[in-house]
């Protein structure tokens, strides 16, 4: 694995919150060249992983006090994806390489994740603190979880005929026993891209597929599997004001070790829902795009 290179481009000005991020850095480094050495040992990854992570929760909780200190209008959205990455893509990737024995694969894993947040999170998340868009995520739907339910409800009832009752307004990734994982993507009105990942217990996918005329349960086959989570996108996408909604195809479907790496990216609203036959996973993610508009203005202009 290369080193992680420092730009300049990361400093939003504030000195507390630019030195502790390039000192995260630095220890990133420290990381890569210490897995490089073969004579390494496992406790060595231990120490060396065990003060990155205590380093970057002091960093959090330094920046934290600073966006309090400012009055920060978007300190609450702020802190629980600092929560999120704490509670969800931490542990899951500690996890990770409690299994491997802290193989050199999971440890450089690790420190990829580790960077790819960090970086994203600091255009988009901190430059905002002082006043910079270099493209946020959209907006949060965390404190609309019960306008969430009801369509998730409803889309139970079309297509399972099942009642739905959230079980966990903070799913974690926990596993939900033998199931189908799906992603899809809108864009919406407001210049904003969701990324929506479900999940389907394997006995509730199977309820929806009895309901599908011509279907044999135990010819089961990839088609079927999207023609559910098609009717299930279908309801769900009217949470959303869509403007432009992309294709879904086999692609789309993910292994559980897939959903797993794609819910260690961090989603700031995770849902679980728990029904009669099984469990039922709602997660989005957003950013925000250049509209079509915006793009077609442009070209014209040029």
């Amino acid at each position: 694995m290369e080193t992680i290179a420092w730009d300049d481009k990361f400093n939003i000005g504030v000195e507390v919150v630019d030195k502790a991020h390039a000192k995260l850095f630095r220890i990133m480094n420290k990381l890569i060249e210490i897995s490089k050495d073969s004579v390494t040992n496992q406790s060595t990854y231990k120490e060396g992983l065990k003060y990155l992570e205590a380093y970057t929760m002091t960093h959090f909780a330094q920046e934290e006090e600073y966006m309090r200190s400012i009055r920060y209008n978007g300190y609450g959205q702020h802190k629980r994806i600092h929560d999120n990455f704490r509670d969800k893509i931490l542990i899951s990737l500690r996890k990770d390489m409690e299994l491997s024995g802290y193989s050199l694969v999971a440890v450089e894993r690790f420190v990829k994740t580790l960077n790819n947040w960090l970086a994203e999170h600091i255009m988009r998340e901190d430059q905002a603190i002082v006043g910079r868009d270099f493209g946020r995520r959209g907006y949060d739907l965390s404190s609309q979880i019960p306008i969430i339910s009801r369509a998730v409800n409803r889309t139970m009832s079309d297509v399972f005929q099942l009642e739905a009752k959230l079980a966990n307004g903070d799913y974690k990734g926990q596993n939900i026993g033998t199931g189908y994982y799906c992603r899809h993507f809108y864009d919406t009105e407001g210049g904003v891209r969701f990324q929506i990942l479900l999940g389907v217990e394997e006995p509730l996918l199977l309820r929806g597929i009895e309901r599908m005329p011509g279907v044999l349960k135990n010819e089961l086959t990839e088609d079927d599997i999207l023609t559910i989570f098609a009717q299930l996108f279908q309801n769900l996408k009217k949470i959303f004001r869509v403007e432009k909604e992309y294709e879904l195809g086999k692609n789309s479907l993910l292994t559980r070790e897939k959903f797993r790496r794609d819910f260690m990216k961090g989603y700031p609203c995770s849902l679980l829902y728990s029904t009669k036959l099984g469990y039922f996973i709602f997660c989005y993610r957003s950013w925000r795009i250049k509209s079509q508009k915006t793009e077609t203005l442009k070209e014209k202009k040029d």
